[in-house]
């Protein structure tokens, strides 16, 4: 009896392992930046880095984020984006709208502050695989920006 549960329960953590694996290998694919969230712009465009990056997955949702600091004047783009080599390129969403203030980073006199989002199962996937580093570098995150256009 006692051989019967550690069969069953050795088969059934195999199995959770296998499938979340399964689930988490397809993130990338899942992930695709779509062209839709990038502004259109005649001008020219500019990139920026992020000035602050948390990296905290372990404390939950909304705990692995950069923010940005955009010029005023200039509409970034809706969504922004992570490479990591031998990873990819991911995107996530901005969390809210310009702001002067967040998480110890003031915006210079003339710009203002975003706040960027990236997936919690995506930091963990790539913290396994020994790329917290990689995450916490500002060169790997990036978002573009252009002029608003007055008509």
């Amino acid at each position: 009896m006692y051989k019967s549960k550690i069969t069953y329960f050795l088969f059934t953590l195999t199995l959770i392992i296998v499938l979340t694996w399964t689930s988490i290998s397809k993130l990338s694919n899942a992930l695709a930046c779509q062209q839709l969230n990038v502004i259109r712009a005649t001008g020219e465009r500019y990139y920026t880095h992020p000035h602050k990056i948390i990296v905290e997955p372990w404390r939950g949702e909304h705990h692995v984020y950069a923010i940005f600091m955009i010029p005023g004047g200039y509409l970034n783009d809706k969504l922004f984006t992570v490479t990591i080599k031998g990873a990819g390129t991911f995107c996530g969403e901005f969390n809210f709208a310009g702001t002067t203030v967040a998480d110890g980073v003031y915006a210079k006199p003339g710009h203002y502050l975003m706040k960027a989002l990236f997936k919690t199962r995506i930091a963990v996937w790539l913290i396994a695989q020994g790329k917290k580093d990689e995450l916490k570098q500002p060169r790997n995150w990036r978002v573009g920006y252009a002029k608003i256009q007055q008509s």
